[in-house]
């Protein structure tokens, strides 16, 4: 049997090592769990830079102890050039290059937002002194790193700015173990530790960030970054048997997430990992994913309230009575790409975050600005190039976004955070391991551990297929394929399934922690 970690003081999760001892550090140090998760985003912005930096956007949920639940969208929008002119002749926005670089980076505003929310006490210079000490000194390239950056090279290594110079500094991709130094992302850092956070939008750090966009080619210019304010919605939430589930708001896809279990919450539930559990969330995959790829965007062009159908028991009810409980719906729709970073962390006072932060694909937009070492994120890629619909380009509209940070009340008094990286991934994730957790009282890092499944694309792949993890009973690769399913099998522990990590504050004050076994991650607690 696996076991999860368990603390009495305090505890974070983070898919690399080295992020999440930044993020303990900071708690034994006296800061709260909000301070400790800036931490922990910073240090990955330099040791998982494949996955996320500070030139992406974040979304965050914090649970404070006296019962509310905060929501912060970091999320840029579209440039004011940023529009069909820009790309005529095109009949995509491209998916790297200076094109793709067309939303302003939200994260940092994020980082910013939270520290305020939670009257954060520590100096920035400590919050962000792991991450500029990494970048500085260097930090060991990982596997899954070295991997990508070797496959992404051929379309990254072309594009403007300092990509290849950072992670092909011989004229080769780096491998495994060998030393990533940043030290323009370095001193990146010490200057927002030194002239505060709101200067990656308005200011001198601002100005050197718009003039090498500008240079490299990207619409998005001070002005945008001017422009740019966090926003601070009410978190979607929705009801199931024993808890209360909460998640991101558009034009993040947090409403496929909680529908998923809302309407499994519907259906009979069978035993943990059998055919009922498997085809029942794969299926109400499929009718939240109907909603989401037609409905969820920027809240400002959305043509449904997300928080009315959740409250909607008869619509919910109706969504489940289309679910098959012997039959697989015909597959497949659009999917979603990216990649991503989640972590949390929980304090003594008992406040509880969960976080995402990502530049969309590996290496975003492949722009690395040669002032500042910051990777710039291709979220506008996304956007469709029509002149009205679901997520069409406009200038300061915001894309689309797989990211979603998932946080849950349970009656008992339990409070989660969970998530995980993978795009289309996230919420099929999310599902696993809560409803493994919640319903079927499995441990926590088996929960995580366990094999999974993913309906759909991820990590660039064109396939639409149900995926499992080959740790199955076969049996159950039978009976999905007898109900329609289009079974793939993947290997044991493979990184598509995302990297999954999850933080139980129990109500006597007791801490419980996972990380997964497909990740460099791990949970640090005291």
């Amino acid at each position: 049997m696996l076991h999860s970690v368990r603390s009495q003081r305090g505890m974070v999760t983070a898919p690399h090592h080295l992020a999440a001892q930044a993020g303990l550090a900071i708690l034994q140090d006296g800061g709260n769990a909000a301070e400790a998760t800036v931490a922990i985003a910073a240090t990955l912005a330099v040791v998982y830079p494949h996955m996320t930096s500070i030139g992406g956007d974040g979304f965050w949920l914090i649970a404070e102890p006296d019962g509310r639940v905060e929501a912060i969208s970091g999320c840029g929008g579209a440039a004011s050039a940023a529009d069909l002119a820009l790309y005529e002749g095109l009949s995509a926005v491209p998916w790297r290059g200076p094109l793709a670089a067309n939303t302003v980076a939200g994260t940092i505003s994020g980082w910013e937002a939270a520290l305020v929310a939670t009257r954060a006490m520590l100096p920035l210079e400590r919050l962000l002194r792991d991450a500029i000490h990494h970048a500085e000194a260097g930090v060991a390239v990982t596997r899954g790193g070295a991997d990508i950056a070797a496959a992404k090279g051929p379309e990254l290594r072309r594009q403007p700015g300092l990509w290849a110079r950072i992670f092909e500094p011989e004229g080769r991709p780096l491998v495994e173990g060998e030393l990533l130094r940043q030290p323009l992302l370095a001193a990146t850092l010490r200057r927002l530790a030194d002239e505060g956070l709101g200067s990656f939008y308005e200011g001198p750090l601002a100005a050197d960030i718009a003039a090498d966009l500008a240079a490299l080619g990207s619409p998005v210019t001070a002005a945008d970054l001017a422009m740019h304010r966090v926003e601070l919605p009410v978190p979607l939430s929705a009801q199931i048997a024993g808890a209360t589930l909460y998640n991101m708001t558009p034009p993040t896809q947090g409403l496929a997430s909680l529908l998923i279990l809302a309407l499994f919450d519907r259906l009979e539930a069978g035993d943990a990992d059998g055919f009922a559990h498997v085809h029942g969330l794969v299926e109400a995959t499929k009718q939240a994913f109907l909603v989401r790829d037609t409905h969820v965007g920027d809240p400002a062009y959305m043509t449904i309230d997300p928080q009315a159908l959740l409250d909607d028991r008869a619509a919910l009810d109706a969504m489940a009575g289309r679910i098959d409980p012997a039959r697989a719906l015909p597959w497949p729709q659009p999917g979603q790409l990216g990649d991503t970073c989640w972590f949390g962390a929980a304090d003594a006072e008992g406040r509880v975050v969960s976080a995402i932060q990502s530049t969309y694909f590996e290496f975003g937009s492949g722009l690395v600005l040669p002032g500042s070492g910051i990777t710039w994120q291709n979220r506008g890629a996304s956007f469709r190039l029509a002149e009205a619909g679901w997520n069409a380009l406009k200038p300061r509209r915001k894309p689309f976004h797989t990211l979603n940070p998932a946080l849950a009340r349970f009656d008992d008094g339990r409070v989660m955070a969970y998530g995980t990286m993978g795009g289309e991934g996230q919420p099929q994730t999310q599902a696993a391991l809560f409803s493994r957790y919640a319903r079927y009282g499995i441990n926590l890092q088996e929960a995580i551990t366990r094999p999974r499944w993913l309906l759909g694309r991820t990590w660039g792949e064109d396939s639409t297929s149900l995926k499992l993890e080959d740790r199955f009973d076969p049996a159950l690769y039978a009976a999905l394929r007898a109900a329609g399913h289009a079974v793939e099998l993947l290997p044991a522990f493979t990184a598509t399934m995302g990297h999954a990590g999850a933080i139980v504050r129990h109500p006597d004050g007791q801490f419980e922690g996972a990380t997964d076994p497909r990740s460099d991650g791990a949970v640090a607690a005291w």
